[in-house]
């Protein structure tokens, strides 16, 4: 975690009380089931999450044909790979932007946390916090830094605010010295913070 969105250590584990304290009233008030939450974390452990993304990022990667139709039409390319869960306002809505040797791409969410979860799961704590969404349209170039994505003065920036309309995520470069792997060997190297612009994918030797 990165330098600026450092927290009290303590900080997630209150939050997470807080949250079975308040999951326990619903449950007591009959505002949720029992098995509610239960089936939900299943949901994103098994049918949306950055298993998908990554199954795309390695498509695009092998095929340049389909990296075209994922940056011309982003949904209608992803339901050429009949991934389920795809349905509803956070998948709908899905737009793709690609790095390359002269272009880096950031996403955040300046308003509050939109984020394409049917191929990135859950959004992390930190994409939530106020600090990085402000910084990451002020200083991305700082920001990434302490992330530890030095970005050189010759490659172009551009940051992405997702929303209800439109939810963005990243194509990273294909790392070095990969080419004999296949797509699912690809699909492992690839990171949810590498498709929201915050990592790079490392190299098969480096991973």
């Amino acid at each position: 975690m990165a330098a600026l969105f450092d927290y009290d250590e303590n900080r997630e584990a209150a939050s997470a009380a807080k949250v079975r304290a308040l999951e326990a009233l619903l449950i007591k008030k009959g505002v949720l089931g029992s098995d509610s939450v239960d089936a939900v974390l299943s949901h994103f452990e098994t049918v949306a999450g950055p298993f998908n993304g990554a199954r795309i990022v390695a498509r695009a990667w092998l095929d340049s044909a389909y990296k075209r139709r994922l940056l011309d039409d982003t949904p209608k390319a992803i339901a050429e790979l009949n991934f389920p869960g795809m349905n509803g306002a956070e998948g709908e809505h899905m737009k793709a932007v690609a790095n390359s040797e002269s272009v880096h791409n950031l996403v955040i969410c300046t308003l509050c946390s939109c984020y394409p979860w049917p191929v990135l799961g859950l959004p992390p704590y930190w994409y939530k916090d106020p600090v990085f969404r402000s910084r990451g349209v002020r200083e991305p170039r700082a920001v990434l830094r302490e992330f530890g994505v030095p970005i050189s003065a010759d490659k172009e920036v551009k940051v992405w605010d997702s929303s209800a309309q439109i939810r963005w995520f990243v194509i990273p470069e294909r790392p070095a010295h990969s080419e004999h792997l296949n797509e699912a060997q690809l699909a492992a190297l690839v990171t949810p913070e590498a498709m929201m612009g915050v990592a790079l994918v490392p190299s098969p030797s480096a991973a």
